[in-house]
């Protein structure tokens, strides 16, 4: 019997047009994709507002953002997803603003209530499950080690608040569309 089709969730934070690698590689994965249904959201082209810090999510609308916006969709991708990609080009040393924006308005995916978790204070789960995470990145021309060093730690400080793991870190100039294909397809 086949296995079931993993569910893989790629938010896009490239600004239009910046990096072209990037985006094509995206393209490519499409295509590639093998017993993986892949939902992708490119946030250049999306309306997503920045978070407020109003923490509605976590009291009022418990799970839900007070922002009618684009974002829902994502959210809603994501905690149905088996894997979040985090697809971005380095800019300026971390990944992009649109990326980051996103990133900050998945806070209401995870319960206000702290909890000690690896002799720390983590946020308790609002869910039962959530994705474990993955980077796709597309390097400037002046990346250099502390950059991916520091992108890395900071995904998988975020990675332990979604009680998961970042399980892969990708770049669009090393990595082909076949090679990630295979990967997810083994998620």
């Amino acid at each position: 019997m086949p296995s079931p089709m993993k569910k893989v969730t790629i938010v896009n934070g490239s600004p239009n047009n910046h990096s072209p690698a990037l985006n094509q590689l995206l393209t490519d994965l499409l295509i590639e994709q093998h017993n993986t249904e892949l939902s992708v959201f490119n946030l250049a082209e999306m309306n997503i507002k920045q978070c407020t810090g109003c923490w509605s999510c976590w009291w009022k609308t418990p799970g839900l953002c007070v922002i009618k916006d684009d974002a829902e969709l994502v959210m809603r991708s994501v905690v149905q997803a088996d894997l979040l990609v985090f697809a971005s080009p380095i800019v300026a040393g971390f990944t992009s603003s649109l990326l980051k924006k996103m990133q900050d308005r998945l806070v209401a995916l995870i319960h206000p209530y702290i909890e000690p978790r690896m002799g720390e204070c983590h946020h308790r789960k609002r869910y039962d499950n959530y994705p474990d995470f993955a980077l796709l990145l597309d390097k400037e021309y002046n990346t250099d080690a502390e950059d991916i060093d520091i992108i890395t730690i900071i995904y998988k400080r975020l990675a332990i608040n979604f009680h998961c793991q970042l399980k892969h870190t990708w770049f669009a100039n090393t990595h082909t569309s076949k090679e990630i294909a295979n990967e997810l397809s083994h998620i």
